[in-house]
């Protein structure tokens, strides 16, 4: 539907309310459950109305937020977390230790939906003292506190949301974050309004409007014309032409963001030759600077170089003539190619469609036919949760808190709900780092497993992603290092 009432910027009389072109929609405003809620483009939004346990600052660094202080006991059996004072709710409630509780219990039981369960319920049996909740550890996980400032790590208010239920919170969402919804028109825009009692301090622009304009061409026409102050995720040829235009500036910084393609283990996905054959024959240094105006960082793991677990000897290296050997040792070549399915966004990431027609092209030239499927975001999130993506998908995999686990691990394990691997093999050399309490032991058998997924191309990681930010002149941008666009950290130029 159009965007009835909402008044488009005047550029000549300064900002009155801000407008963001978004390249998502928001199909649900419970930030815990379902595929949206491990959605990380939609996370900037989330962040203007909800609260993290514990904030992530620009650089990802942990910062000080609802939980303002937190730690283990001496032998790792327990958690505690203090609950920082004199926070309220959009609906003037006091934010309590209650809430919190309740916000880790619910997303700790499995018959509530998170799809993050499986960490959340590792701890249990909370108290409350004060403001200080105490938990006990019911299994180990060392990135527990981690995960607070991550996907579905939200605190939700109990009070509010046990008198209106799951469909009275959709149609009014109350959160302690830096904004509150005032308007939502679904597959249209969002409305917020600053929240003045914001505990971090009220945001500067009072009034801002999401439009979800899926399309990178619209979004691109949103800016130019004038119809949006800031959006995201555009080519980069337009990205570097329009930076250079009056009125608009750009904004370009590496995110925690990778491009990759997930491999289901089915079809001909169970010959490792063509898995491998595959891998060997992208040329990822092409590509980024042909596609993407050398715009991105090849990789070779799930990992980026900032992450903790980032090893730079794993290399899989562009050998097409390699590839062709693969296949022939398997009865295939460009006379008899491999075929199968692969599915990708068109205009979700920059150049994501277009990505993918090139890595085809050169398949085809060592023996593989691949037929590109297109389908939205939230399609790939509903296959993937059922494990029925097709036997290739392209997708951005974000992993703002840098821990292997949340790279590697919950992509290529096969019980987890974000992975469509199912191997043995892989499966059982995860499962003992699950809950590794040795540091540097951990660290180093997410290594071990990221070689052992590399030699035998169980994924293929593709990139890491420089995100793209154009905005008006009128309006400082600060990008957030996890990719969340977060309209209270804008300011007026």
């Amino acid at each position: 539907m159009a965007l009835a009432g909402a008044s488009l910027p005047s550029f000549a009389a300064g900002i009155e309310e801000l407008v963001i072109a978004y390249n998502v929609n928001l199909p649900s405003w419970d930030p815990t459950v379902g595929p949206s809620a491990v959605n990380p483009t939609i996370q900037g939004i989330y962040q203007s109305v909800f609260d993290l346990f514990i904030p992530q600052n620009p650089d990802l660094s942990f910062g000080s937020g609802i939980i303002s202080d937190y730690g283990w006991n001496d032998d790792k059996t327990k958690v505690w977390m203090d609950v920082r004072e004199g926070v309220t709710w959009h609906n003037g409630d006091p934010l309590t230790p209650e809430d919190v509780v309740w916000s880790l219990e619910r997303a700790g039981n499995p018959e509530t939906g998170n799809p993050i369960q499986f960490i959340w319920g590792k701890i249990g049996n909370f108290s409350i003292e004060g403001n200080r909740v105490t938990a006990d550890v019911l299994a180990y996980e060392p990135t527990i506190f981690k995960w607070m400032s991550f996907l579905t790590g939200y605190i939700l208010p109990k009070k509010y949301y046990e008198e209106v239920g799951a469909d009275g919170f959709e149609a009014a969402p109350v959160g302690t974050g830096p904004y509150m919804v005032e308007k939502f028109e679904r597959n249209a825009f969002v409305r917020l309004k600053a929240n003045e009692n914001y505990w971090g301090g009220a945001p500067e622009f009072k009034s801002v409007t999401i439009k979800f304009v899926t399309d990178a061409a619209s979004r691109v026409a949103e800016v130019e014309s004038g119809n949006a102050h800031v959006t995201l995720e555009m080519p980069y040829e337009e990205f570097d032409r329009l930076k250079e235009k009056s009125g608009i500036m750009g904004t370009a910084a590496p995110v925690s963001d990778i491009g990759m393609i997930f491999i289901n283990d089915i079809e001909v996905m169970t010959d490792p030759n063509v898995r491998m054959a595959m891998a060997h024959a992208i040329d990822k240094q092409l590509i980024i600077d042909r596609l993407l105006s050398g715009y991105g960082v090849a990789i070779d793991t799930l990992q980026t170089p900032d992450y903790v677990g980032y090893d730079e000897t794993i290399k899989v290296a562009y050998d097409p003539e390699k590839s062709k050997e693969l296949l022939a040792a398997s009865g295939y070549g460009p006379d008899n190619p491999v075929k199968f399915t692969i599915q990708t966004t068109r205009g979700f990431k920059p150049k994501d469609y277009e990505i993918i027609q090139a890595i085809v092209g050169l398949w085809r030239r060592v023996g593989i036919e691949a037929e590109i499927e297109v389908y939205e975001i939230a399609k790939h999130y509903e296959l993937r949760a059922a494990d029925t993506l097709a036997p290739a998908a392209f997708y951005n995999w974000g992993n703002s808190i840098g821990d292997p686990t949340t790279s590697t691990g919950f992509a290529m394990f096969g019980p987890s709900p974000h992975s469509v691997w199912d191997g043995e093999e892989l499966m059982q050399k995860i499962l003992p780092l699950w809950g590794e309490s040795d540091e540097d032991k951990r660290i180093a058998g997410w290594k071990d497993v990221d070689r052992f997924i590399a030699e035998n191309a169980l994924v293929i990681p593709l990139l890491q992603y420089v995100q793209p930010i154009l905005h008006s002149d009128q309006v400082k941008v600060v990008p957030h290092a996890s990719g969340a666009l977060l309209p209270h950290l804008m300011t007026r130029a």
